[in-house]
C-alpha cells in the first residue's frame, strides 16, 4: 500500500512539473511577441520568474519520491518493492528525465538573460518549435515506463 502511494505521489508531481516543462517556453514566446510593450513584458517575466521556481520546487518533490521507489527498497523492504531489479529501462527513461531538466534550466536561463536585456530571444517561430521537443522526451518516458522494453 505504501508502495501505491509513492508512486501515486511522483506521478502527480511529475505531472505537475511537466505542465511548468510545458509552460515556460511559452511564456517565452509571449515574450518575444510582446515586442515593446513593458508592461505585458514585465507581467510575462514575473510569471516565468515564479513558474520557474515552481518548477524546481516540483521536480525536486517528483525526483525525491521517484529515487524512493527506486531504491528505497533497500531501506524499506518490507514496504517498498524493488520494481526494477536488473531492468535497464529506467537508465533510459532517466537519461530522458535528464534531458528534459536540462530543457527546463535552459529555458530559465532564457528567460532570465532576455529579462536582463543581455540576450535577445530567439523568434517566436523558433521557440514555438523548441516547444514542441518536451512532448517527444514526454513520450519517450511514458513508453519506458509503460512497455519496460529491457
Amino acid at each position: 500500500m505504501v508502495y501505491l502511494w509513492v508512486k501515486t505521489f511522483h506521478l502527480l508531481f511529475a505531472i505537475a512539473w511537466m505542465s511548468a516543462v510545458f509552460y515556460l517556453p511559452r511564456i517565452l514566446v509571449n515574450i518575444a511577441e510582446a515586442g515593446d510593450d513593458v508592461a505585458v513584458r514585465a507581467r510575462l517575466y514575473l510569471m516565468g520568474r515564479r513558474l520557474y521556481r515552481f518548477g524546481h520546487s516540483l521536480f525536486g518533490i517528483a525526483f525525491l519520491l521517484g529515487l524512493t521507489l527506486w531504491e528505497g527498497w533497500r531501506v524499506f523492504p518490507q514496504a517498498l518493492p524493488n520494481v526494477v531489479g536488473a531492468m535497464h529501462w529506467i537508465d533510459a527513461k532517466l537519461t530522458l528525465v535528464a534531458i528534459l531538466l536540462i530543457y527546463f534550466i535552459w529555458a530559465g536561463r532564457l528567460l532570465k538573460r532576455s529579462e536582463q536585456g543581455a540576450a535577445t530571444l530567439p523568434s517566436a517561430r523558433a521557440l514555438r518549435l523548441l516547444n514542441e521537443l518536451p512532448i517527444l522526451l514526454l513520450l519517450g518516458v511514458l513508453f519506458f515506463v509503460l512497455a519496460k522494453p529491457f
